[in-house]
Protein backbone atom coordinates (compact mmCIF):
# COMPACT_ATOMS: atom_id res chain seq x y z
CA UNK A 1 0.00 0.00 0.00
CA UNK A 2 1.36 3.39 -1.01
CA UNK A 3 0.47 6.02 1.61
CA UNK A 4 0.76 9.79 1.41
CA UNK A 5 1.36 10.80 5.03
CA UNK A 6 0.65 14.50 5.44
CA UNK A 7 2.13 15.93 8.62
CA UNK A 8 5.53 15.02 10.09
CA UNK A 9 5.09 16.33 13.61
CA UNK A 10 5.17 14.09 16.66
CA UNK A 11 2.30 11.83 15.59
CA UNK A 12 3.34 11.74 11.93
CA UNK A 13 6.92 10.84 12.83
CA UNK A 14 5.71 8.11 15.20
CA UNK A 15 3.44 6.82 12.41
CA UNK A 16 6.46 6.56 10.09
CA UNK A 17 8.54 4.73 12.71
CA UNK A 18 5.76 2.21 13.36
CA UNK A 19 4.95 1.71 9.67
CA UNK A 20 8.65 1.18 8.93
CA UNK A 21 8.42 -2.19 10.71
CA UNK A 22 5.38 -3.39 8.74
CA UNK A 23 5.99 -4.76 5.28
CA UNK A 24 2.75 -3.51 3.74
CA UNK A 25 3.54 0.23 3.97
CA UNK A 26 5.31 2.47 1.45
CA UNK A 27 5.34 6.10 2.57
CA UNK A 28 5.54 9.45 0.87
CA UNK A 29 5.89 11.89 3.79
CA UNK A 30 4.75 15.45 3.19
CA UNK A 31 5.07 18.48 5.43
CA UNK A 32 5.14 22.25 5.09
CA UNK A 33 8.67 21.99 6.54
CA UNK A 34 10.69 19.78 4.18
CA UNK A 35 13.42 19.24 6.78
CA UNK A 36 10.85 17.82 9.18
CA UNK A 37 9.51 15.47 6.48
CA UNK A 38 13.06 14.33 5.73
CA UNK A 39 13.72 13.58 9.39
CA UNK A 40 10.61 11.43 9.56
CA UNK A 41 11.53 9.63 6.32
CA UNK A 42 14.77 8.40 7.92
CA UNK A 43 12.62 5.71 9.57
CA UNK A 44 13.18 3.41 6.59
CA UNK A 45 15.14 3.36 3.34
CA UNK A 46 12.75 4.03 0.50
CA UNK A 47 10.45 6.42 2.35
CA UNK A 48 10.19 9.67 0.38
CA UNK A 49 10.00 13.21 1.74
CA UNK A 50 8.29 16.10 -0.06
CA UNK A 51 7.19 19.64 0.74
CA UNK A 52 3.43 20.34 0.85
CA UNK A 53 1.21 23.08 2.20
CA UNK A 54 -1.75 21.16 3.66
CA UNK A 55 -4.03 24.10 2.83
CA UNK A 56 -3.34 23.62 -0.90
CA UNK A 57 -6.04 21.17 -1.96
CA UNK A 58 -4.98 21.12 -5.60
CA UNK A 59 -1.33 20.45 -4.79
CA UNK A 60 -2.28 17.61 -2.44
CA UNK A 61 -4.49 16.00 -5.09
CA UNK A 62 -1.74 16.30 -7.70
CA UNK A 63 0.78 14.77 -5.31
CA UNK A 64 -1.51 11.80 -4.67
CA UNK A 65 -1.85 11.23 -8.40
CA UNK A 66 1.79 11.79 -9.29
CA UNK A 67 3.06 9.42 -6.58
CA UNK A 68 0.32 6.85 -7.36
CA UNK A 69 -0.82 6.75 -3.73
CA UNK A 70 -3.63 4.50 -2.55
CA UNK A 71 -4.55 6.56 0.50
CA UNK A 72 -4.02 9.93 2.14
CA UNK A 73 -3.16 9.65 5.83
CA UNK A 74 -3.86 12.98 7.53
CA UNK A 75 -1.59 13.59 10.54
CA UNK A 76 -2.13 17.35 10.66
CA UNK A 77 -4.24 19.31 13.12
CA UNK A 78 -8.00 19.75 12.50
CA UNK A 79 -7.59 23.05 10.60
CA UNK A 80 -6.40 21.13 7.58
CA UNK A 81 -8.95 18.31 7.54
CA UNK A 82 -11.24 19.64 4.84
CA UNK A 83 -8.70 20.59 2.15
CA UNK A 84 -6.95 17.24 2.54
CA UNK A 85 -10.26 15.39 2.65
CA UNK A 86 -11.39 17.04 -0.58
CA UNK A 87 -7.99 16.42 -2.18
CA UNK A 88 -8.24 12.68 -1.53
CA UNK A 89 -11.72 12.58 -3.02
CA UNK A 90 -10.56 14.56 -6.06
CA UNK A 91 -7.69 12.12 -6.59
CA UNK A 92 -10.04 9.15 -5.95
CA UNK A 93 -7.92 7.69 -3.17
CA UNK A 94 -8.94 6.46 0.25
CA UNK A 95 -8.57 8.79 3.24
CA UNK A 96 -7.86 8.45 6.99
CA UNK A 97 -7.62 11.02 9.74
CA UNK A 98 -7.31 11.09 13.52
CA UNK A 99 -9.34 14.26 14.15
CA UNK A 100 -12.44 15.40 12.30
CA UNK A 101 -13.58 18.66 10.74
CA UNK A 102 -14.02 21.54 13.15
CA UNK A 103 -17.18 22.41 15.03
CA UNK A 104 -18.82 25.82 15.39
CA UNK A 105 -20.85 26.46 18.56
CA UNK A 106 -24.51 27.44 18.40
CA UNK A 107 -24.70 31.22 18.10
CA UNK A 108 -27.45 31.78 20.66
CA UNK A 109 -27.30 28.85 23.11
CA UNK A 110 -23.81 27.31 22.88
CA UNK A 111 -24.10 25.48 26.22
CA UNK A 112 -27.40 23.82 25.47
CA UNK A 113 -27.68 23.27 21.73
CA UNK A 114 -25.23 22.07 19.10
CA UNK A 115 -24.25 24.22 16.16
CA UNK A 116 -22.04 22.69 13.48
CA UNK A 117 -20.77 19.50 15.09
CA UNK A 118 -17.40 17.83 14.75
CA UNK A 119 -17.39 15.94 11.45
CA UNK A 120 -20.58 17.49 10.06
CA UNK A 121 -18.72 18.91 7.08
CA UNK A 122 -17.23 15.51 6.32
CA UNK A 123 -20.48 13.57 6.68
CA UNK A 124 -22.18 16.08 4.37
CA UNK A 125 -19.91 14.76 1.61
CA UNK A 126 -20.66 11.07 2.27
CA UNK A 127 -22.68 10.62 -0.96
CA UNK A 128 -19.72 11.77 -3.03
CA UNK A 129 -17.44 9.22 -1.35
CA UNK A 130 -19.99 6.48 -1.93
CA UNK A 131 -20.33 7.48 -5.58
CA UNK A 132 -16.52 7.34 -5.94
CA UNK A 133 -16.42 3.89 -4.25
CA UNK A 134 -13.74 5.12 -1.87
CA UNK A 135 -13.45 4.92 1.91
CA UNK A 136 -13.00 7.92 4.19
CA UNK A 137 -12.24 6.42 7.60
CA UNK A 138 -12.55 9.31 10.03
CA UNK A 139 -11.42 9.59 13.64
CA UNK A 140 -8.95 6.70 13.49
CA UNK A 141 -6.39 7.63 16.16
CA UNK A 142 -6.58 6.47 19.76
CA UNK A 143 -9.35 8.83 20.95
CA UNK A 144 -11.21 8.86 18.67
CA UNK A 145 -10.19 5.58 17.07
CA UNK A 146 -9.30 2.74 19.39
CA UNK A 147 -11.94 3.96 21.84
CA UNK A 148 -14.54 3.54 19.06
CA UNK A 149 -13.25 0.05 18.26
CA UNK A 150 -13.74 -0.80 21.93
CA UNK A 151 -17.36 0.39 21.68
CA UNK A 152 -17.97 -1.92 18.71
CA UNK A 153 -16.32 -4.82 20.53
CA UNK A 154 -18.46 -4.26 23.64
CA UNK A 155 -21.66 -4.20 21.59
CA UNK A 156 -20.74 -7.29 19.57
CA UNK A 157 -19.24 -9.54 22.22
CA UNK A 158 -19.82 -8.33 25.79
CA UNK A 159 -23.25 -6.72 26.13
CA UNK A 160 -26.83 -7.44 25.09
CA UNK A 161 -27.80 -3.86 25.95
CA UNK A 162 -25.58 -0.84 26.65
CA UNK A 163 -26.53 1.93 29.05
CA UNK A 164 -23.47 4.17 28.66
CA UNK A 165 -20.42 4.32 26.46
CA UNK A 166 -18.07 6.61 28.36
CA UNK A 167 -14.65 7.32 26.93
CA UNK A 168 -12.26 8.07 29.80
CA UNK A 169 -8.68 9.29 29.31
CA UNK A 170 -6.15 9.70 32.11
CA UNK A 171 -2.44 9.43 32.81
CA UNK A 172 0.33 9.64 35.36
CA UNK A 173 2.66 11.44 32.94
CA UNK A 174 5.06 14.05 34.25
CA UNK A 175 7.46 16.29 32.33
CA UNK A 176 10.62 17.22 34.22
CA UNK A 177 12.12 20.68 33.86
CA UNK A 178 9.02 22.57 32.66
CA UNK A 179 6.48 24.69 34.52
CA UNK A 180 3.84 23.81 31.91
CA UNK A 181 4.35 21.40 29.02
CA UNK A 182 1.35 19.71 27.34
CA UNK A 183 2.10 16.25 25.99
CA UNK A 184 -0.11 16.75 22.93
CA UNK A 185 -0.74 19.60 20.47
CA UNK A 186 -1.80 22.65 22.50
CA UNK A 187 -3.66 23.99 19.44
CA UNK A 188 -5.87 20.91 19.34
CA UNK A 189 -6.16 20.73 23.13
CA UNK A 190 -7.44 24.31 23.34
CA UNK A 191 -9.96 23.60 20.57
CA UNK A 192 -11.47 20.52 22.19
CA UNK A 193 -11.33 21.70 25.80
CA UNK A 194 -12.79 25.19 25.43
CA UNK A 195 -15.55 24.36 22.96
CA UNK A 196 -18.91 23.29 24.46
CA UNK A 197 -18.71 19.55 25.23
CA UNK A 198 -21.26 17.38 23.42
CA UNK A 199 -23.26 14.58 25.08
CA UNK A 200 -25.57 12.14 23.33
CA UNK A 201 -28.65 10.56 24.89
CA UNK A 202 -31.15 8.32 23.15
CA UNK A 203 -34.12 10.45 24.20
CA UNK A 204 -32.48 13.83 23.47
CA UNK A 205 -29.97 13.28 20.69
CA UNK A 206 -26.88 15.51 20.77
CA UNK A 207 -26.77 18.44 23.18
CA UNK A 208 -24.08 20.56 24.79
CA UNK A 209 -23.00 21.58 28.27
CA UNK A 210 -20.47 23.91 29.91
CA UNK A 211 -16.74 23.22 29.43
CA UNK A 212 -15.23 21.08 32.22
CA UNK A 213 -18.69 20.12 33.50
CA UNK A 214 -19.78 17.03 35.48
CA UNK A 215 -16.43 16.31 37.20
CA UNK A 216 -16.02 12.73 38.37
CA UNK A 217 -13.15 10.74 39.84
CA UNK A 218 -12.36 7.77 37.62
CA UNK A 219 -9.88 5.11 38.73
CA UNK A 220 -7.49 4.14 35.95
CA UNK A 221 -5.65 0.80 35.80
CA UNK A 222 -1.94 -0.06 35.76
CA UNK A 223 -1.28 1.92 38.92
CA UNK A 224 -2.36 5.29 37.49
CA UNK A 225 -5.15 5.42 40.05
CA UNK A 226 -7.93 7.97 40.61
CA UNK A 227 -8.00 11.01 38.32
CA UNK A 228 -10.67 13.72 38.15
CA UNK A 229 -12.20 13.74 34.66
CA UNK A 230 -14.44 16.37 33.07
CA UNK A 231 -16.59 16.71 29.97
CA UNK A 232 -14.68 17.73 26.85
CA UNK A 233 -15.80 18.03 23.23
CA UNK A 234 -14.63 14.94 21.35
CA UNK A 235 -15.40 13.00 18.20
CA UNK A 236 -16.47 9.73 19.83
CA UNK A 237 -19.71 11.28 21.01
CA UNK A 238 -20.48 12.25 17.40
CA UNK A 239 -19.43 8.87 15.96
CA UNK A 240 -20.55 6.10 18.31
CA UNK A 241 -24.31 6.74 18.20
CA UNK A 242 -24.29 6.37 14.41
CA UNK A 243 -23.34 2.69 14.58
CA UNK A 244 -23.59 1.44 18.19
CA UNK A 245 -26.81 1.24 20.23
CA UNK A 246 -26.53 2.86 23.68
CA UNK A 247 -28.61 5.02 25.99
CA UNK A 248 -25.84 7.57 26.58
CA UNK A 249 -22.42 8.48 25.12
CA UNK A 250 -19.89 10.76 26.86
CA UNK A 251 -16.24 11.76 26.73
CA UNK A 252 -14.33 12.84 29.84
CA UNK A 253 -10.68 13.82 30.05
CA UNK A 254 -8.40 13.74 33.10
CA UNK A 255 -6.94 17.23 32.74
CA UNK A 256 -6.14 18.18 36.32
CA UNK A 257 -6.91 21.46 38.06
CA UNK A 258 -3.69 23.19 36.97
CA UNK A 259 -4.27 22.44 33.27
CA UNK A 260 -7.90 23.58 33.50
CA UNK A 261 -6.76 26.78 35.20
CA UNK A 262 -4.30 27.53 32.40
CA UNK A 263 -6.95 26.92 29.75
CA UNK A 264 -9.44 29.17 31.54
CA UNK A 265 -6.81 31.91 31.75
CA UNK A 266 -5.98 31.63 28.05
CA UNK A 267 -9.68 31.97 27.30
CA UNK A 268 -10.12 35.00 29.57
CA UNK A 269 -7.18 36.74 27.88
CA UNK A 270 -8.36 35.87 24.37
CA UNK A 271 -5.23 33.83 23.74
CA UNK A 272 -7.28 30.85 22.62
CA UNK A 273 -8.56 32.75 19.57
CA UNK A 274 -7.57 31.71 16.05
CA UNK A 275 -8.51 34.97 14.30
CA UNK A 276 -5.28 36.90 13.58
CA UNK A 277 -4.60 40.16 15.40
CA UNK A 278 -2.16 42.92 14.46
CA UNK A 279 0.98 43.22 16.62
CA UNK A 280 3.08 46.05 15.31
CA UNK A 281 3.75 45.29 11.65
CA UNK A 282 2.86 41.60 12.01
CA UNK A 283 -0.48 39.78 11.96
CA UNK A 284 -0.60 36.66 14.10
CA UNK A 285 -3.10 34.24 15.59
CA UNK A 286 -3.03 34.34 19.43
CA UNK A 287 -3.39 30.57 19.61
CA UNK A 288 -0.45 30.10 17.25
CA UNK A 289 1.63 32.35 19.52
CA UNK A 290 0.73 30.19 22.54
CA UNK A 291 1.75 27.08 20.62
CA UNK A 292 5.03 28.67 19.55
CA UNK A 293 5.87 29.62 23.15
CA UNK A 294 5.43 26.08 24.46
CA UNK A 295 7.77 23.14 23.84
CA UNK A 296 6.98 20.86 20.91
CA UNK A 297 5.32 17.77 22.45
CA UNK A 298 7.31 15.55 20.09
CA UNK A 299 10.55 16.68 21.79
CA UNK A 300 9.47 15.98 25.37
CA UNK A 301 9.92 12.21 25.44
CA UNK A 302 13.28 12.20 27.21
CA UNK A 303 11.89 14.45 29.97
CA UNK A 304 8.65 12.48 30.37
CA UNK A 305 7.88 9.64 32.74
CA UNK A 306 4.76 7.66 33.56
CA UNK A 307 1.86 6.01 31.79
CA UNK A 308 -0.97 7.16 29.57
CA UNK A 309 -4.29 5.31 29.40
CA UNK A 310 -7.06 5.56 26.81
CA UNK A 311 -10.23 3.54 27.05
CA UNK A 312 -13.97 3.08 26.94
CA UNK A 313 -16.01 2.46 30.07
CA UNK A 314 -19.17 0.51 29.31
CA UNK A 315 -22.17 -0.21 31.50
CA UNK A 316 -25.30 -2.18 30.76
CA UNK A 317 -26.60 -5.73 30.57
CA UNK A 318 -24.16 -8.52 29.74
CA UNK A 319 -24.84 -11.34 27.33
CA UNK A 320 -25.92 -13.47 30.32
CA UNK A 321 -28.68 -10.99 31.24
CA UNK A 322 -26.90 -9.71 34.36
CA UNK A 323 -25.67 -6.14 34.99
CA UNK A 324 -22.14 -5.63 33.72
CA UNK A 325 -19.51 -2.88 33.84
CA UNK A 326 -16.13 -2.99 32.08
CA UNK A 327 -13.29 -0.66 31.18
CA UNK A 328 -11.68 -1.58 27.86
CA UNK A 329 -8.33 0.15 27.78
CA UNK A 330 -4.88 0.55 26.29
CA UNK A 331 -1.90 1.66 28.39
CA UNK A 332 1.46 2.86 27.09
CA UNK A 333 4.53 3.38 29.29
CA UNK A 334 6.60 6.33 28.10
CA UNK A 335 9.82 4.50 29.00
CA UNK A 336 8.81 1.64 26.67
CA UNK A 337 7.74 3.79 23.70
CA UNK A 338 10.90 5.88 23.94
CA UNK A 339 13.19 2.86 24.20
CA UNK A 340 11.39 0.92 21.45
CA UNK A 341 10.51 3.69 18.97
CA UNK A 342 12.05 6.96 20.15
CA UNK A 343 8.56 8.50 20.41
CA UNK A 344 6.86 9.71 23.57
CA UNK A 345 3.86 7.74 24.82
CA UNK A 346 0.99 10.05 23.84
CA UNK A 347 2.03 10.51 20.21
CA UNK A 348 2.96 6.84 19.85
CA UNK A 349 -0.37 5.68 21.24
CA UNK A 350 -2.16 7.97 18.78
CA UNK A 351 -0.08 6.89 15.78
CA UNK A 352 -0.17 3.12 16.16
CA UNK A 353 -3.92 2.84 15.52
CA UNK A 354 -4.07 4.26 11.98
CA UNK A 355 -1.14 2.03 11.02
CA UNK A 356 -3.12 -0.99 12.26
CA UNK A 357 -6.21 0.23 10.38
CA UNK A 358 -4.29 0.67 7.13
CA UNK A 359 -2.78 -2.81 7.43
CA UNK A 360 -6.30 -4.22 7.83
CA UNK A 361 -7.50 -2.28 4.78
CA UNK A 362 -4.50 -3.50 2.79
CA UNK A 363 -5.24 -7.12 3.71
CA UNK A 364 -8.97 -6.79 3.03
CA UNK A 365 -9.94 -7.52 6.65
CA UNK A 366 -11.46 -4.04 6.75
CA UNK A 367 -13.33 -2.63 3.78
CA UNK A 368 -16.09 -0.20 2.96
CA UNK A 369 -17.06 2.85 0.96
CA UNK A 370 -18.35 6.23 2.04
CA UNK A 371 -17.60 8.06 5.30
CA UNK A 372 -17.23 5.61 8.17
CA UNK A 373 -16.10 5.75 11.77
CA UNK A 374 -14.02 2.95 13.32
CA UNK A 375 -17.09 1.48 15.06
CA UNK A 376 -18.65 0.77 11.66
CA UNK A 377 -16.08 -2.00 11.09
CA UNK A 378 -15.48 -5.33 12.89
CA UNK A 379 -13.51 -4.89 16.10
CA UNK A 380 -11.92 -8.28 16.58
CA UNK A 381 -9.46 -8.13 13.63
CA UNK A 382 -8.24 -4.75 14.82
CA UNK A 383 -7.75 -5.78 18.44
CA UNK A 384 -5.95 -8.97 17.45
CA UNK A 385 -3.57 -7.09 15.15
CA UNK A 386 -2.92 -4.37 17.73
CA UNK A 387 -1.62 -7.03 20.10
CA UNK A 388 0.68 -8.24 17.30
CA UNK A 389 2.27 -4.78 17.31
CA UNK A 390 3.54 -5.48 20.83
CA UNK A 391 1.06 -3.22 22.58
CA UNK A 392 -1.87 -5.27 23.90
CA UNK A 393 -5.20 -3.94 25.13
CA UNK A 394 -7.11 -5.18 28.17
CA UNK A 395 -10.62 -5.52 29.58
CA UNK A 396 -11.08 -4.76 33.27
CA UNK A 397 -14.26 -6.07 34.87
CA UNK A 398 -15.77 -3.70 37.43
CA UNK A 399 -18.57 -4.07 39.96
CA UNK A 400 -21.74 -2.56 38.51
CA UNK A 401 -23.31 0.28 40.49
CA UNK A 402 -25.84 -0.97 43.01
CA UNK A 403 -24.25 -4.38 43.43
Amino acid sequence: MRILLVGAGGVGTAFARIAARRGFAELVIADYDLDRAQRAAVARDGFEAVQLDARDERAAAELLTQRRCDVLMNATDPRFVMPLYRAALQARTHYLDMAMSLSHPHQDEPYRMTGVKLGDDQFAMAPAWEWASRLALVGMGVEPGLSDVFARYAADELFSEIDELGVRDGSSLQVAGYEFAPTFSIWTTIEECLNPPVIWERDRGWFTTEPFSEPEVFTFPAGIGPVECVNVEHEEVLLMPRWVQARRVTFKYGLGSEFIGVLRTLHKLGLDQTKPVRVGAATVSPRDVVAACLPDPATLGAAMSGLTCAGTWVTGTGTDGAPREVYLHHVVDNAWSMAEYGSQAVVWQTAVNPVVALELIDSGAWSGVGVLGPEALPARPFLDLLADYGSPWACEERIPAGR
